[in-house]
């Protein structure tokens, strides 16, 4: 093989090479995050959209925590602190948000559930936190989320143990979100 020959196969390898690197790190956000939804994986929690037929008679507290980034100008916190829940049974809990700036802002929630080994049993049939939320100049919202606790959960030997679930969520500004809003409003307005 001439060196030519070498230096071209060489080349097209490290572009082979370079090409997946870059198509793998493209992928590494989706499927890191539908790897932590089918395992629970960090206190994931699962999406439902049905709740079990089974009903279990051990009660489990869930407890409910709420953080708003520095940047974010919302209060929000949890309508109520705890919640004690029979596994297998629906229930509803309320978040309360108020946008204590002169703006509109876009907010972006992230959560997750301690003990993270209890994430997959935890399961949102509707959640605020599914989708954008968006808050007037001192509008206050309350913000419901559906969930249960899987009755699986006292069955696993890993989470048999689990009493006491907490639920949290943190408020992130949507600075893209917000800024295309503003400039929709500016447009509309023709200022």
């Amino acid at each position: 093989m001439s060196v030519a020959a070498r230096n071209r196969a060489t080349a097209i390898g490290a572009t082979l090479v370079i090409a997946g690197m870059v198509g793998l790190t493209a992928a590494s956000v989706p499927l890191y995050r539908l790897f932590c939804q089918v395992t629970g994986y960090g206190g994931t929690t699962q999406r439902a959209e049905v709740v079990p037929e089974r009903v279990a008679g051990t009660p489990v507290t869930v407890l409910f925590n709420a953080d708003v980034a520095p940047d974010l100008p919302w209060r929000f916190r949890p309508a109520q602190r705890r919640l004690e829940v029979l596994p297998g049974e629906q229930h509803l809990a309320y978040y309360e948000a108020e946008n204590r700036s002169s703006e509109p802002v876009v907010g972006t929630a992230t959560f997750n559930v301690t003990p993270h080994k209890a994430g997959v049993y935890f399961h949102k049939l509707a959640c605020f936190c599914f989708e954008q939320q968006t808050l007037e100049p001192g509008q206050r919202v309350e913000m419901p989320v559906s969930f249960y606790v899987d009755p699986a959960l006292l069955d696993d030997p890993s989470t048999r143990d689990v009493r006491q679930i907490t639920l949290s969520y943190t408020f992130f500004v949507d600075r893209e979100a917000t800024e295309a809003l503003r400039r929709r409003r500016v447009a509309a307005s023709g200022s």
